[in-house]
């Protein structure tokens, strides 16, 4: 299979877990402001590199669920960025899916010309780099956000959102290998 495939196969699971998250909450993130939603990210990172060095997880739960949170997540900024935050619910659930579908195809196009200028080096990293890059680029972003969003020749926390999400989908993808 190729990386196309594969990242293929990694959103639609990540969309499936999104189509259900609509059915049960709506799109109740709408409320969040851009920088909630960098905080859940983190959250979600934050706990993927503590069950990495400590290896147990108290919940009983694993990393790969986080990952797949992170993706959804990511695009649920884009969206934020693109549309403001709400101070309601003011989007359908069709229109978040289809929002979820035009930025993931967007996403997925930087990860292939990146992944075309980089040979696929992403294949020789290890999970637990694709983790600290995750956390590296919240750190950036969340810098950005404390600067309203300027910077001064660095990309901005779209961009950053659109690496986070490749990372994430770089990880399930070497665990669907691992695992096979």
């Amino acid at each position: 299979m190729d990386t196309s495939q594969e990242y293929d196969q990694v959103i639609s699971r990540c969309r499936k877990v999104f189509v259900y998250k609509m059915k049960d909450y709506g799109p109740s993130w709408r409320i969040l402001r851009p920088q909630s939603v960098t905080d859940q990210i983190l959250i979600k990172a934050n706990r993927i590199r503590t069950l990495e060095e400590n290896g147990v997880s108290q919940v009983g739960e694993d990393i790969w669920p986080e990952f797949m949170g992170i993706i959804n997540y990511g695009i649920i900024g884009l969206i934020q960025l693109e549309r403001g935050s709400s101070t309601s619910i003011d989007m359908s659930a069709e229109e978040a899916l289809s929002l979820f579908d035009s930025l993931i195809a967007a996403t997925k196009q930087l990860m292939t010309a990146k992944n075309t200028d980089y040979g696929e080096a992403w294949r020789e990293m290890r999970i637990s780099s694709y983790t600290d890059l995750i956390l590296t680029k919240l750190q950036r972003i969340k810098h950005i956000e404390n600067h309203q969003g300027a910077t001064l020749v660095s990309e901005g926390i779209d961009a950053n959102y659109q690496d986070i999400i490749n990372y994430a989908v770089f990880a399930l993808i070497k665990h669907d290998e691992q695992s096979a």
